[in-house]
């Protein structure tokens, strides 16, 4: 398999993820356990934009890197609203929070409220990502 190939069905790969832990989201949402869902939420906003930072051949190691990635490449360029920064920002804050932190709560209304916005973030990204063109899904 050529380098291209396989770069294309890992960017593949990470949006299917992405899609993933939104069903995961919704599963935990459903069970209460609404720490869990917010780390689901964020993940499914992580590996969509590692994926379209992949199809613009561009890769990191640590979530730093793909934030400041989602940034520079995205945001800053134009291609998507500051609004999807800051909800961005405000997920991997969440997140850290969530997983880092005793004691931390969730309010049932603010994380249904999270994935919505996360599913309508990933329909804003998907045409953003070449190699997902014509694809069905999120």
């Amino acid at each position: 398999m050529s380098s291209e190939k396989r770069r294309e069905e890992v960017v593949r790969y990470w949006w299917s993820k992405a899609e993933e832990s939104l069903l995961s989201a919704q599963r935990e949402i459903a069970a209460q356990s609404l720490g869990f869902a917010m780390n689901r939420i964020y993940y499914a906003a992580f590996y969509a934009v590692s994926a379209a930072l992949l199809d613009r051949h561009a890769s990191f190691k640590k979530h730093s890197g793909v934030r400041s990635a989602f940034h520079r490449e995205l945001v800053k360029s134009g291609q998507l609203d500051i609004t999807w920064s800051k909800f961005y920002d405000r997920l991997f804050e969440d997140r850290q929070e969530g997983d880092y932190l005793a004691l931390i709560d969730f309010e049932l209304d603010y994380v249904k409220d999270q994935l919505t916005r996360c599913q309508e973030f990933l329909r804003t990204l998907r045409p953003l990502i070449s190699t997902l063109s014509g694809k069905l899904g999120t």
